[in-house]
């Protein structure tokens, strides 16, 4: 940082801190609270045997000596039926339902009886171990909410500072421009490179570029800035911000080529590619369980849900444990949908692959190809979900190929790594959309029938400025 640079210590991240503390009070309590019930308590068996000694014995002669000398052996014979029943099911051995006509002259309605109670308390049972595990995925969420906050607020202070003297020569080269700026503030990523917000307006009754804006700004800062892609691209009359970046290292180009099950229209594969803040860029494939329309919603609703919490800011791996907590909470059925979310620092060139039961990823250098694979679950099937994550770093002219299990299906097993590779290595393409074309081609080439299940190849291109 420059001399005349002070770092800004704001009273807002003060209280988001304290936000972050409470939600963190508020996890604790969830998870504190009632727990997932394996085993009926004393009392719920008690309740079963009052409720058979209403229904059945009440109006039996012998019910006074059954519940009263002979009391013990009664209570063992209940718990008897209850152990059979839990192991066995409704149907009970043999020897249990002989000794229970032995000792109960209404045997058939008593154990009708006490089979119903048992299934009633054990269905009450489920439902409160129900609300036990969305209450711990609530739980779950809030604490990495919490985190999220709290590490954005850090990011926020060592990140904010102030310096008079650019603020003015960014003010006073705008004004040549016929913009008026209402303040200025900076900021500097962990990578040490500078973004400038510029809320500002124009004074003239044309707009003005917000290419021109960074242009001034850059020339200000003594800096290649440029604006952020997400923005608008003019500034009007009224006051708008204008997020100038500096300019990252490398660029991205991708392509990608598909095609559904039986060659439909309708594929259960979805994909994005975003920018991300920081200078970073996601591609992520989603391959929704089945094909067809039900498998599209599926992944649809995950590219969704992922592109919506990368872009508020969530670290990857939080947004997708948090995707398929909600994906898994309140659910009778299991719907799964994989996730392969390749994250390229365009600063550096480093790439995080990050899989949940996803296909290969293949890195194709100018001498030779890598193959990363995964053993992880699909998102949507268990409630706590292990990540395979591992990180590259890319150089200029690099490609990354990723693909759905579709495409590796179709190719002869045991050999599709191999061949994959093989495919990949031989093409000289550098156009993304024209390889990914080849490696969809190719593969069908070898299956030689029509797609048994929904194919996509997704290629990403990186090169240097």
């Amino acid at each position: 940082m420059d001399v005349g640079q002070v770092l800004h210590t704001s009273p807002y991240v003060t209280q988001i801190e304290k936000l972050a503390d409470s939600m963190k009070q508020l996890t604790n309590t969830f998870l504190r609270m009632e727990e997932k019930k394996k085993a009926f308590t004393e009392d719920e068996v008690e309740r079963m045997f009052d409720c058979v000694k209403e229904k059945v014995c009440g109006q039996c002669e012998k019910c006074s000596w059954c519940w009263g000398e002979n009391f013990v052996r009664t209570y063992q014979m209940g718990y008897e039926i209850l152990s059979a029943v839990d192991r066995y099911g409704n149907e009970l051995n043999t020897e249990t339902k002989r000794r229970l006509q032995q000792c109960c002259v209404k045997a058939p309605r008593f154990l009708r009886e006490i089979l119903e109670a048992f299934h009633e308390a054990r269905q009450n049972m489920m439902w409160v171990n129900r609300i036990a595990q969305s209450r711990e995925g609530c739980a779950l969420q809030m604490d990495t909410f919490a985190d999220l906050i709290r590490i954005s607020a850090k990011e926020l202070e060592d990140s904010m500072f102030t310096d008079e003297r650019l603020s003015k020569r960014i003010t006073a080269n705008l004004k040549r421009r016929g913009v008026r700026v209402l303040n200025t503030n900076f900021f500097m990523n962990k990578e040490g490179k500078y973004e400038v917000h510029v809320t500002a307006r124009s004074l003239k009754e044309q707009y003005v570029t917000v290419k021109e804006v960074a242009k001034e700004v850059s020339s200000a800062m003594g800096r290649r800035l440029v604006p952020e892609g997400t923005q608008s691209q003019m500034l009007g009359k009224e006051y708008a911000t204008v997020i100038c970046l500096e300019g990252p290292r490398y660029y991205t180009l991708h392509g990608v080529a598909r095609i559904g099950k039986g060659s439909s229209q309708i594929s259960g594969d979805n994909f994005m590619m975003a920018n991300l803040q920081g200078g970073r860029q996601s591609a992520a494939l989603s391959d929704g369980m089945g094909s067809g329309v039900r498998a599209c919603r599926e992944s649809t609703r995950v590219i969704e849900l992922l592109e919506e919490l990368l872009d508020a800011g969530f670290p990857e791996k939080a947004a997708i444990q948090m995707i398929n907590t909600t994906l898994v909470l309140g659910r009778e059925e299991i719907h799964y949908s994989t996730v392969d979310l390749s994250v390229f620092d365009l600063y550096t060139g480093e790439c995080e692959f990050i899989k949940a039961g996803a296909s290969a990823t293949f890195i194709k250098r100018k001498d030779k190809v890598e193959h990363l694979s995964s053993t992880s679950l699909p998102i949507g099937v268990v409630h706590k979900l292990e990540l395979d994550s591992v990180k590259r770093t890319l150089k200029d002219g690099d490609f990354v190929i990723m693909v759905t299990d579709g495409v590796m299906d179709a190719l002869p097993t045991g050999e599709q790594d191999v061949l994959l590779e093989t495919i990949i290595q031989g093409t000289s393409m550098i156009n993304p959309k024209e390889f990914a074309n080849h490696i969809l081609q190719q593969v069908q080439n070898w299956s030689e029938e029509p797609p048994q299940d929904d194919m996509t190849v997704l290629v990403i291109g990186v090169w240097e400025k």
